[in-house]
């Protein structure tokens, strides 16, 4: 026995000697620091070191199930970790953070294992010293430190036992992103570039590099296009995207792959997808030709046709369509000049901004109740379409034309064409001369049928010959106009409520009296000054309409009240969502919810087919809406997106809606 055993005992202290020999392979990693919560030690990417050469030392992070703690910027809570060596090393490769949510705070943090790497330079061999704190929270927060500290010995430098957690180290941390970005005023992060199709990216999320750029908690709704993609953030109040925008961009495609890149956004809005120079000049004609057939607008091109019907001559025909076409024109590069202004100075404006205010639309409530009085006889200012007979009325006549062309943009902001939406969003995305332009094309479009009556002969002619209808005709006439007004004050009622229609009625009243004194006969002076009284107590009350309080909007007709949250939630439960954003000003949204969203048979689609109906109510200024809108390269209303169940790609509808399209939709999904 005994001889047996010295064989078997020098075999054991042979590989014991090995064993030893190999540990400073295997076996440089400090002490580990150990708490319930985590396992943090100190660690090297090498085992010997040469004097001037550069190497890798980390932290190692293990920590326990359901604890993290925090990256370089750690959202709307926490601290990240800090770290102290001598020798002084670089700042810590940081790798990418996950977004975790801690209640009702969003936060970029990292858990299970990971290396938080620093670089070092030592002249020679040395003691390795580091001094860390970090915060580590699961349902509470508790803050922990160590000192660690490592021998490394002269040698030359190469890979060791450690070098793979390094490596691993290196595919987690952002790399340079491959595209371009921008950031708009409205928060939309716009991502493109020439590999980017629309089926590459599934997802994605944006974590800013600094705290207070965005709402950190806020939904991010992707949006893919034929360009790139669009990602809606919600940016901080104080934050300006003229001071671009840095963060990682962690996307994920379509086979669930992760990427994550280090995005540097300039300011800048999205340009419509696919949208040319001539094309959204050639859409702004047409949307700007179609807006006459509106009815607002189109008692206007009637009255403009009874003045041609009178009897101009040819000449003074064209002087009054010059005139005219000169207020549609100055009015539409004054609509684009103050939208410019009002986006550079970070105001979510769009296309019929401006009805968004009810003293706006108090004041044109009052102009289209004038109007209508004047074409009713009550009154004359000579400056109607029926003075153009005689020299000095002329002159009034050519300045009655170009207010006339005034008011015909005015009343048609609140009408929505087909091909205007994408119109208006290439002029809006692009420099502010091409808005200008693009604006322009949109006027001479409506200016075109009155400029067509007036210069060519052939059309001229096809009008009716002078007579008693004109004059019934133009008090007909009238009554649009009184009907705009009602409808107009009906706006106020959404946007100020039952003090706003009390206003906006004693106005019209006040205004009333005001045309009625001013057509009396004798003592001019007398019956002018009451007119003038009415009309500025009139101008008085108006200001009170601004601080009326708003109606309160209620779901109705199976309609939740839009939000990005809510749309958020139901996206990620795979629920269908059918997207209405409307305005209570807008006479297209008002018309297309009558006939094709409030019939029997879409609410019975809806209800089969588990379809969660959200309604945006822009009618007074919402940002989020605004910024919903900008995803799909919109400045206005109305907008129609159906989400399909599943999570699939948005669907949107027309501006001018059916039934038929509404149902069709819903069953092609």
């Amino acid at each position: 026995m005994r001889l047996s055993e010295g064989p078997t005992m020098s075999r054991l202290l042979t590989a014991f000697l090995l064993l030893l020999l190999a540990m400073p392979a295997w076996a440089l990693e400090s002490a580990p620091v150990v708490s319930k919560r985590a396992t943090v030690s100190l660690v090297t990417d090498t085992d010997s070191i040469a004097p001037g050469t550069p190497f890798r030392a980390a932290l190692r992070f293990q920590l326990a199930e359901g604890w993290h703690t925090y990256w370089k910027n750690p959202g709307d809570a926490g601290v990240p970790p800090e770290l102290t060596l001598d020798p002084p090393a670089g700042p810590i490769d940081w790798p990418a953070p996950n977004r975790v949510a801690e209640g009702t705070v969003m936060t970029y943090a990292y858990t299970g294992a990971f290396l938080l790497p620093v670089t070092v330079r030592a002249d020679g061999p040395r003691t390795l010293k580091a001094h860390a704190n970090w915060l580590v929270c699961k349902e509470v927060c508790v803050p922990e430190e160590a000192d660690f500290s490592l021998v490394l010995p002269a040698g030359t430098a190469a890979p060791n036992a450690q070098s793979p957690l390094f490596a691993a180290h290196d595919r987690s941390v952002p790399r340079p992103s491959p595209w371009s970005a921008t950031i708009a005023a409205d928060g939309s992060l716009f991502v493109h570039g020439p590999e980017l199709r629309p089926d590459t990216v599934k997802d994605a999320v944006f974590i800013p590099d600094t705290a207070g750029r965005i709402d950190d908690g806020a939904p991010q709704t992707l949006l893919a296009r034929n360009d790139g993609f669009v990602l809606a953030l919600k940016l901080a109040r104080d934050f300006k995207p003229s001071d671009g925008l840095t963060g990682i961009l962690s996307v994920r495609d379509r086979a669930g792959l992760r990427s994550d890149l280090i995005v540097t956004a300039l300011a800048g809005a999205a340009p419509p997808a696919g949208t040319s120079l001539v094309e959204a000049l050639l859409c702004a004609f047409l949307g700007g030709l179609i807006l006459n057939l509106m009815p607002c607008v189109f008692p206007i091109l009637a009255m403009k046709a009874v003045g041609l019907a009178s009897g101009l001559a040819r000449g003074a025909a064209r002087v009054h369509a010059l005139f005219y076409t000169a207020g549609v024109l100055v009015t539409f590069a004054g609509l684009a000049g103050t939208l410019l202004v009002a986006r550079s100075v970070g105001a979510a404006a769009g296309w019929g901004f401006q009805f968004q205010s009810p003293v706006f639309v108090v004041g044109m409530a009052w102009v289209l109740f004038a109007v209508g009085l004047n074409l009713s006889g009550v009154f004359q200012i000579g400056v109607g379409p029926m003075d153009a007979g005689e020299s000095l009325a002329a002159k009034e006549g050519h300045w009655g034309d170009f207010f006339t062309g005034l008011l015909a943009v005015l009343v048609a902001t609140p009408c929505t064409a087909p091909f205007m939406g994408v119109a208006i969003a290439a002029g809006l995305a692009a420099p502010a001369p091409v808005t200008i332009i693009v604006f322009l094309a949109m006027g001479l479009g409506l200016a075109a049928p009155y400029v067509l009556l007036a210069t060519v002969p052939g059309l001229g002619r096809l009008l009716p010959r002078p007579g008693r209808w004109m004059e019934v005709l133009k008090q007909a006439l009238a009554f649009p106009m009184y009907g705009a007004a009602v409808w107009l004050v009906w706006v106020v009622s959404q946007e100020a409520g039952p003090t706003g229609v009390l206003i906006a009625a004693t106005g019209c009243v006040l205004l009333g009296f005001a045309a009625w004194v001013w057509g009396l006969p004798g003592h001019p002076r007398l019956t002018r000054l009451l007119a003038a009284c009415a009309v500025l107590i009139a101008v008085g009350i108006l200001t009170e309409v601004a601080i009326a309080p708003p109606l309160e909007q209620s779901a109705e007709n199976g309609a939740e009240p839009f939000t990005p949250e809510r749309l958020a939630s139901l996206r990620v439960a795979g629920q269908p969502v059918f997207v209405n954003m409307t305005a209570a000003w807008c006479v297209t949204c008002v018309v297309n919810e009558r006939v094709a969203i409030r019939t029997d048979a879409v609410r019975k689609a809806f209800a089969a087919g588990k379809v969660t109906y959200l309604k945006g109510d822009w009618t007074r200024q919402s940002p989020d809406i605004t910024a919903f809108l900008r995803q799909f390269g919109r400045e206005g209303v109305p907008l129609y997106i159906y989400y399909p169940a599943g999570g699939g790609a948005p669907v949107e509808l027309p501006q001018i809606l059916t039934e038929g399209t509404v149902l069709a939709a819903l069953r092609r999904s």
